[in-house]
């Protein structure tokens, strides 16, 4: 059981509610401080002064002030107004993720909500009951409003949401679990809708991924290099210290280490007139490693945002509420695109490489294409192809959204981030990447075959091994695209991540 106390959620917690389904629970440290928070709500309804979010309209209409009898209403007509998404629904693990993550802000206490509607969202959650979230319809700028709106709807009993394969009301799907709607009060509508959940919750599975990713992208090197009979000499702890990158310098360490002790280099140490090999191979570290730099920095701001306290207005147990801007998604959306370009530059590098494993005039004597009847039989040269066609759109998805602003709300919002659109994007790019890694695992390991008897390194045999139990050996053509697809899901899965554990992430 997972407990939120709005202050330690990681990414590591995301991943485990929202694909292994762990259940999860509201801490009495959190109940204790938004039952505090709550009573200062209820103290500004009590004197009646106009308080933005739990007296008046929204956005351009906040100057309106709204009656007592008329503040449950308000709620209500929020959340159902604001429910305007378009587009493909979000994926069940993206939409668990958002739940969690917006539970665990209001468990914060700065949104005055009451504990009972963290606990019945929570309840939804460990139940199984999901709200259908269309993917479009957020520039993350007063929080991700329309997707969250759309989360909040299910909550009430409004609006469709899904339990396993069934979909309909939402009310219907809450009754078959045994729960009832919530009933908001006060300032909960938009303590819910307010916030950068939904981008957060994209973001976060993707960086998980693409974690896992970066330490696949270092064993299909070596198995590249192998196969096509390349010097690790680049690797040299001594190249890296003398740059001072401590990205690269990870990066080099875990290439020599993957690649030690191998029968194929020893095979070629001596009397091979090739001086340096092409950046695909030698200039590894030096596009792994600022990945990795920039991949630290980017998993550091989204875990931040995990605990961020992002409504409008704050309600602090002092008894002052604060307006500020929170909610506005430049943080994560920023890192998001920083996230899209890692991907992309692992996606042509890694793409270049297999190109050189298929390409008979720099594969150091291996069949065309790999292809074990040249002519007669076409190989692998449509995988490449593929792989180029995935880096390259790696590349338009890499251009920046959240330097995008398109004022919102009758201007009020005149400063906006995209950050649902870079998160988006960025969770593209990164099944792309997977593709492309699988692309060069296969063809990689193909090469190998062609090496034998001489073996690699241990690592690399494992990790040929590894890709053996999801593909066999070409034995003629076949149609590449489902092994490429088998092969990506299990690099998804982290099958790698054992042999690249020496860098800590």
């Amino acid at each position: 059981m997972l407990q939120l106390d709005g202050r330690s959620l990681r990414i590591a917690d995301v991943l485990a509610v929202a694909d292994r389904r762990v259940p999860v629970s509201l801490s009495p440290e959190a109940r204790s401080r938004m039952d505090a928070t709550r009573r200062v709500v209820q103290s500004a309804v009590d004197r009646g002064e106009p308080v933005y979010g739990i007296n008046t309209g929204f956005g351009k209409l906040s100057e309106v002030t709204i009656a007592t009898p008329q503040l449950a209403a308000l709620q209500r007509n929020l959340v159902r107004s604001h429910a305007a998404g378009v587009g493909d629904a979000l994926p069940e693990r993206e939409v668990r993720a958002m739940m969690l993550l917006r539970a665990n802000v209001l468990a914060t206490g700065y949104a005055g909500a009451r504990a009972s509607v963290v606990e019945r969202l929570l309840a939804m959650l460990n139940a199984g009951v999901w709200p259908v979230v269309p993917e479009q319809g957020s520039v993350g700028a007063s929080g991700d409003l329309a997707p969250l709106a759309h989360l909040a709807l299910a909550l009430i009993g409004e609006g469709p949401a899904r339990l396993g394969e069934r979909e309909g009301p939402a009310v219907e799907l809450l009754q078959a679990v045994g729960l009832e709607p919530v009933v908001l009060e006060a300032k909960e509508g938009l303590a819910l809708i307010n916030g950068t959940q939904a981008h957060t919750a994209v973001a976060s599975l993707a960086a998980a991924e693409l974690t896992t990713l970066w330490r696949t992208a270092h064993v299909a090197t070596a198995m590249s290099l192998e196969a096509l009979l390349g010097t690790p000499d680049a690797f040299d702890a001594r190249i890296q210290d003398a740059r001072g990158q401590v990205g690269q310098s990870e990066s080099a360490a875990l290439l020599r280490t993957l690649l030690s002790n191998s029968e194929i280099r020893e095979s070629h140490r001596y009397g091979d007139p090739r001086v340096q090999d092409a950046y695909a191979l030698r200039c590894v570290p030096q596009v792994h490693g600022p990945a990795l730099d920039t991949l630290r920095f980017a998993r550091g701001i989204i875990e931040r945002e995990l605990n961020a306290a992002t409504d409008n207005p704050l309600v602090l147990d002092t008894g002052e509420l604060l307006s500020g801007g929170n909610f506005h998604g430049q943080a994560v959306g920023m890192v998001s695109d920083f996230l899209a370009i890692i991907c992309a530059n692992l996606a042509v590098i890694s793409e270049r490489r297999t190109d050189r494993v298929v390409h008979p005039d720099f594969n150091q004597g291996l069949p065309p294409f790999l292809a074990a009847q040249p002519g007669v039989e076409s190989g692998h040269m449509m995988s490449q192809v593929t792989a180029a066609a995935l880096a390259s759109e790696c590349k338009a998805l890499a251009h920046p959204a959240s330097v995008d602003s398109i004022p919102t709300d009758g201007n009020k919002e005149d400063v906006v981030p995209m950050a649902m659109g870079a998160a988006t994007r960025l969770r593209r790019s990164v099944r792309n990447l997977r593709h492309v890694l699988a692309i060069e695992l296969l063809i990689a390991a193909e090469g190998l075959e062609y090496r034998r008897p001489l073996r690699s390194s241990a690592a690399v045999e494992q990790a040929h091994a590894i890709v053996r139990q999801y593909v066999a050996r070409a034995d003629g053509d076949r149609p590449p695209g489902p092994d490429i697809t088998r092969l990506a899901g299990a690099i998804a899965s982290g099958v790698f991540d054992d042999l690249t554990s020496s860098v800590v992430l």
